[in-house]
């Protein structure tokens, strides 16, 4: 019907329904991004911009060079991020080919430079790169967009990087960098930078473990700590003592030697170490499952059986078959939350502490530095949670890396007495605990209260911890991320360049930024500020405001 057939109350009423319509497309019409921002994540120490626009070749090509521009592990890593740069892209439109129009791109060949042929994956290599793009005007030696690293470890994270640059732009079918030129020089502020993953709770298919995996590189954290065991189930082959598996789940709940290999492998493959947990003496009912005589009794199953010789020969068992898969230095020995009522209520072993003339805590200390030897013997650094720090901080191997979980100071405890620390407050980087906000964990600082620069330099760095109780496949993406991220840039970037003075305006904008960046590239990513993380949105709106 049109509007001059119609009555004039009617009228009235159309113009007003039709202003109001065009009032709510226009408030939803788009968000506008702050481009003062840099939306890199995490943010890299050292950057210039300018605001050209440059465009990128679907037909990207790889220029090596150095010592180690021809390994595999770079080759890889280009054609997976040429796969996330252009996924949309298409090229030259159907209509362009007819035509004969050709496209004409700023930037078709990117050059990186390896300096280093070495691909051994230690705590602490050299994750340093340089990465320039600009237009070139004929003039330059510099390639459009060069990449310089020490080693393929730091190329990987200037790919990243460079991948976080490229956008699709919708309007012209192009990939395009903005803000080019870009001049980044760029390294990590801490060595170790983690996400601890539990698989006994709940069991992660390998291919859900691999995309996790790949989920960290996009925010360059670099260790997966991968709790593989614990008193609920016990998934791992260990052929030395084949009936250990028993204490799965299920017989499809399980990981051979070759799965682990596997990950292992993968994380490689991307930059990142595996660092297997066997937590001892406690979290360990599930071992009995198999082998019952770890358990003090069938009555009363933990902690492992501290009076028998099978006991540390079944450890050193484990830790020699699953040396051969992690060559990672570091390996996590647990030693948590260990309640001794077994050892002092069961017959023998309370007969074996009086004969050793030692008390349950005496006991707790022994069996510990025990699990250290024989780590140690394998060529490994023993990492310990706090609870053993807490209890005999003198007697633990000089070499302990405590791993603090239970709240702050105790780190700055740890360092004061030599030791090196992984910082996990669970206060703030426990992922399970739902209701600590974003902002709560990107504040949290490894470093705080400690002031003397040899002391911060035994702050190894930090992780956020998944533990499985209320996590699987379903869900465990969106649990872990964003929230994840924002642990990432603190252990990432300068502290100084990621002040939470004014976040609201700073950070988060950058922080939706990447949660919008992870669920285009496929990872469940929750919306960033629900009060409780991994929950749905609660109604309609951008990715950008959520």
């Amino acid at each position: 019907m049109l509007l001059f057939s119609l009555k004039p109350h009617c009228k009235l009423i159309f113009l007003v329904l039709l202003l109001w319509v065009s009032l709510l497309v226009d408030s939803n019409s788009g968000v506008e991004l702050d481009e003062s921002l840099t939306y890199i994540w995490p943010l890299p120490s050292e950057f210039t911009s300018g605001n050209q626009t440059l465009t990128v070749d679907p037909a990207l090509s790889l220029f090596v060079s150095g010592k180690g521009g021809y390994s595999n592990i770079l080759k890889e890593g280009f054609e997976r991020y040429k796969k996330i740069i252009f996924k949309h892209a298409s090229g030259i439109s159907l209509f362009q080919k007819l035509r004969g129009i050709r496209s004409v791109y700023d930037i078709s060949e990117l050059r990186i430079i390896v300096n280093s042929d070495s691909e051994e994956l230690q705590l602490g290599v050299d994750e340093s790169y340089a990465l320039f793009v600009a237009k070139n005007d004929g003039k330059s030696i510099i390639g459009e967009a060069t990449i310089e690293a020490n080693t393929v470890y730091g190329a990987l994270r200037g790919l990243e990087t460079f991948s976080q640059m490229c956008a699709f732009d919708y309007e012209t079918k192009s990939v395009q960098i903005y803000k080019a030129p870009w001049y980044i020089k760029d390294n990590p502020r801490f060595a170790f930078r983690g996400l601890m993953l539990d698989t006994s709770r709940h069991y992660f298919p390998i291919d859900v473990i691999k995309q996790i995996i790949e989920s960290m590189s996009y925010a360059k954290l670099n260790v997966l700590h991968w709790h593989i065991i614990d008193e609920e189930s016990f998934p791992l082959e260990v052929p030395s003592y084949p009936k250990l598996w028993n204490g799965a789940y299920t017989k499809w709940e399980r990981y051979t030697v070759e799965d682990a290999s596997e990950i292992v492998s993968f994380a490689k493959m991307r930059g990142i170490h595996v660092m297997a947990e066997v937590d001892v003496p406690g979290h360990a009912e599930s071992w009995g499952a198999g082998y019952p005589d770890v358990w003090p009794s069938s009555s009363c199953r933990e902690p492992l059986d501290v009076s028998k010789n099978f006991t540390f020969e079944l450890i050193s068992g484990i830790l020699s078959d699953i040396r051969k898969i992690f060559p990672f230095e570091l390996f996590h020995l647990g030693g948590d939350e260990v309640h001794t009522d077994c050892w002092t209520s069961t017959p023998h072993i309370k007969q074996w502490l009086n004969d050793h003339n030692m008390t349950a805590k005496d006991a707790y200390q022994y069996f510990v530095l025990k699990a250290q030897e024989i780590a140690v013997s394998k060529d490994w650094t023993p990492v310990n949670w706090e609870e053993t720090f807490n209890s005999f901080p003198s007697k633990l191997n000089p070499r302990t890396v405590v791993h603090n979980w239970l709240g702050p100071g105790v780190c700055p405890k740890a360092v004061a007495k030599g030791f090196k620390c992984i910082f996990s407050n669970q206060g703030v980087w426990y992922l399970d605990h739902l209701d600590v906000p974003w902002n709560q964990v990107y504040s949290a600082e490894p470093l705080e209260g400690i002031n003397n620069v040899s002391e911060q330099n035994l702050v190894l760095g930090g992780e956020v911890c998944m533990w499985g109780e209320t996590v699987d496949a379903s869900n465990v993406q969106q649990t872990i991320w964003p929230r994840a991220a924002a642990a990432a840039e603190r252990l990432w970037s300068k502290r100084e360049a990621v002040s939470v003075r004014n976040i609201t305006s700073t950070i988060l904008p950058r922080y939706h930024y990447f949660r919008c960046l992870l669920n285009r590239r496929g990872v469940q990513a929750a919306p960033a500020t629900n009060f409780y993380a991994r929950q749905p949105p609660t109604g309609a709106g951008s990715c950008y405001e959520q």
